[in-house]
């Protein structure tokens, strides 16, 4: 797999790989710890070096997972992880990106991820009660200490964006961005380009439904955060098939799978663009890593374009909480 610079020239390959969903998120597990550590190590076989965690997700385990997974291997990959949610008892209560709590993440999840230093620091939410250039100055000092090495936020404003990236230089800004969620295209993209920031789009399989797997008859396991989505009731999820119908065509005309054509939509956006699609399946890390094989024509992007413009997208990506943390 060819390789791509995020901001602050962060070199990583054209695809990640997101953990989340191997600890949370997407009902139970079908796999065991040991197989999703046989997993993550897959996708370096694969050409993937860019593993994005959190501490949250869990909490806490999947850093551990991670970094189980990765330390034989530290040296080949480029390990993000996040900090800003307030966790007590096992459980998220809300922000807290305070300084003090800032560095505390960091020192946890350094002994969590098995590593010396974090490659890329995201904030997970914008927290409101904490001027950002406090939050940007705590991760300049830890750069400094050398315990992270680059500084990231996700889900934040443009205005946002550029006051952080005027205390400590921001890497990377890690945002919902898919054919079925175009937010950050008005501002964000603009911004980011301007300042030489990479974007890292997670759900950019837009949470399994542009892969052609979810249907009107899909039912989905308790506990996967789907059935707490908008978009994803029964009347949403019909009026939004009209995408991915196209989608599937496409994929079809192209001798590749749906989820590639989606990945392939994104890499063709910017060359800074390096989405991180989840999986608990090496087939699944197998076939994303070959979609940036699959090339679309100036054509084929535009045809695409013009249909999530024409069709729209039915159904908010979050309930209202967390609808009220993005953007922040």
């Amino acid at each position: 797999m060819h390789t791509r610079t995020l901001g602050q020239g962060l070199e990583v390959s054209a695809i990640g790989l997101g953990a989340m969903g191997m600890s949370q998120s997407y009902g139970p597990n079908p796999g065991s710890r040991d197989e999703m550590v046989s997993v993550l190590r897959s996708a370096v076989d694969h050409g993937v070096t860019f593993f994005d965690t959190a501490e949250v997700y869990g909490p806490y385990v999947n850093e551990e997972l991670v970094g189980e997974a990765l330390e034989p291997i530290r040296d080949q990959v480029v390990i993000a992880t996040k900090f800003g949610w307030d966790i007590q008892n096992g459980e998220s209560v809300g922000l807290n990106s305070r300084p003090e709590q800032i560095r505390r993440v960091a020192e946890e999840s350094l002994k969590r991820l098995r590593t010396d230093a974090i490659d890329l620091f995201y904030q997970h939410r914008v927290d409101p009660e904490v001027p950002i250039e406090d939050v940007a100055g705590t991760v300049r000092d830890l750069i400094s200490e050398g315990k992270v090495r680059h500084f990231g936020l996700s889900e934040a404003s443009a205005a946002t964006i550029r006051r952080a990236h005027a205390v400590q230089p921001v890497a990377a800004l890690q945002s919902e961005y898919s054919l079925w969620t175009r937010d950050p295209e008005a501002e964000i993209l603009p911004t980011l380009a301007e300042l030489g920031i990479g974007l890292v789009p997670f759900s950019p399989l837009g949470k399994g439904f542009l892969t052609g797997t979810v249907t009107a008859d899909t039912t989905f396991a308790e506990g996967d955060i789907r059935n707490l989505v908008p978009r994803f009731n029964d009347e949403n999820l019909a009026a939004n098939q009209a995408l991915v119908a196209h989608v599937i065509e496409l994929a079809a005309a192209k001798d590749a799978v749906p989820a590639q054509i989606a990945l392939a939509w994104l890499l063709a956006q910017q060359p800074w663009i390096v989405p991180i699609p989840g999986t608990r399946r090496t087939a699944r890390i197998k076939e994303n890593a070959q979609a940036t094989r699959v090339a679309l024509t100036a054509d084929e992007v535009a045809a695409l374009n013009a249909l999530a413009r024409n069709v729209g997208v039915h159904g908010d990506r979050y309930n209202a909480t967390h609808m009220g943390y993005v953007n922040g």
